[in-house]
């Protein structure tokens, strides 16, 4: 069954690799794509001092990086001389590793296509003793290169969606099933594990753990980003109103309701718009304006020019978690347009009440956690603008139910531990006793 898949991975990227040499997010690192490194030095250390175990995890794109990189850190704890490697697929992943996420691991590359001979190249150049695979990256050729090698295989965050269980058994049908050559599947939800079970995951192998992004955005604000955005935006002044992750279409909305409520006998509220992608931070100055708002950008302050605009739009790059932090009520957007939500979960762990729109389809495990615990979802902008002008007359009900949120994701901890641990015992622990975690 195996043969069969690889001869129809070869003749379907075939047909694709002139659309993903031009895709914008999959253009970049064509050579380690297809498992060639070159004659130089490789993109990875060797193994660090005491000769610890080789680790390569891979998560997708920059949000599965976010949700596996508390795994690496617990598992750098646990076991200082492992090599960890990561990989990803798209370059705003890649960017994100070697950038913010650079402490994950000792070496970043792009995982291969699922190509036999590119996956094989890639186990020979990297020789891990384990490869961690996230969400439902189940490639048949990585994962049957990296048993082949001689390396144990995981899922963590493991998600196999519901409504494609037909479609799994057919897939399992025609090129083999790939839950059963896993060694380790840590699925998120107990449900999720009972239906990698049901699809032919041996019982011994599967764990609910959790999910490892609540532990990722579960982390307090950097003090010195705080310091310096408190500053600049003389948070102090007033009541301060954050709209994160705000798409195309709600800052009209957003900016209308805070005009209102203005108008409504909160004339200290202050906005701060944080656009979900930047580059749109001008159009979101001049909407603003239009209405006759004072605004600035946040990439023009400074602690010794402090903005007392009533709306600032948040241009800057990790600074977000910070604003939220000093928020007096939250609302994160894709939630008011259909594109399935943001991350909730991220100003509620800053203890901060949140309130986001009906459109949350690709957070509804976030949406269980934070709904009656410090989180409301509001159908409509009049909604909003009642719950908001209702919370800002009322400061106790907004530190109860910033409490409330705060408490709820910290119940929800603790999956990355959980994880590390059980991947661990998957290496050589003996490996991991008395090395130290040098520079490569």
């Amino acid at each position: 069954m195996h043969v069969l898949y690889q001869i129809a991975s070869y003749v379907l990227f075939a047909l694709l690799f002139p659309i993903i040499l031009l895709h914008p997010k999959l253009r970049n690192g064509v050579r380690r794509r297809f498992g060639f490194y070159g004659a130089g030095p490789r993109p990875w250390p060797p193994s660090r001092v005491g000769g610890g175990p080789r680790i390569w995890l891979h998560g997708a794109s920059a949000g599965d990086l976010l949700a596996i990189s508390p795994v690496a850190e617990e598992i750098r704890e646990r076991c200082p001389n492992a090599t960890v490697i990561i990989s990803t697929m798209t370059n705003s992943g890649h960017a994100m590793a070697k950038g913010r996420l650079r402490d994950m691991g000792d070496a970043v590359t792009f995982v291969p296509y699922d190509l036999a001979g590119a996956t094989r190249r890639a186990m020979a150049a990297i020789q891990p003793d384990l490869l961690v695979l996230e969400y439902a990256e189940l490639w048949p050729n990585l994962i049957e290169a990296a048993k082949a090698s001689g390396a144990r295989v995981a899922l963590t965050n493991g998600r196999l969606n519901e409504r494609l269980v037909a479609r799994y058994r057919l897939l399992h049908a025609i090129f083999g099933n790939q839950l059963q050559k896993l060694d380790l599947l840590l699925m998120r939800e107990p449900m999720e594990a009972e239906r990698a079970q049901l699809l032919g995951a041996p019982k011994s192998r599967v764990r609910a753990t959790g999910n490892t992004k609540f532990d990722h955005v579960a982390r307090p604000a950097p003090p010195t980003h705080l310091q310096t955005l408190r500053a600049c935006l003389d948070a102090a002044d007033g009541p301060l109103w954050v709209a994160g992750s705000t798409h195309e279409g709600e800052e009209r909305m957003l900016l209308d309701c805070f005009v209102a409520l203005k108008k409504a006998g909160h004339p200290k509220l202050r906005l701060v718009i944080a656009p979900r992608y930047v580059e749109r931070a001008g159009r979101i100055v001049a909407l603003a304006r239009r209405r006759g708002v004072s605004t600035a950008l946040r990439s023009k302050l400074d602690a010794e020019h402090p903005s007392h605009a009533e709306v600032v739009v948040l241009d800057s790059i990790g600074e977000l978690s910070s604003a939220y932090a000093l928020a007096s009520v939250v609302f994160v957007g894709g939630s008011f347009v259909p594109r399935g939500g943001q991350n909730i979960l991220e100003p509620a762990a800053q203890g901060r009440p949140v309130l986001f729109g009906p459109y949350m389809a690709n957070f509804r495990d976030s949406v269980e956690v934070l709904v009656g615990r410090g989180g409301i979802q509001v159908p409509t902008v009049e909604q909003l603008h009642r719950v908001v002008n209702d919370l800002l007359r009322r400061p106790a009900e907004l530190e109860r139910l910033g409490a409330m949120a705060r408490a709820a994701v910290e119940r929800v901890r603790g999956a990355s531990a959980r994880n590390a641990v059980l991947l661990l015992d998957l290496v050589d622990r003996a490996q991991c006793d008395g090395g130290s975690r040098a520079d490569a």
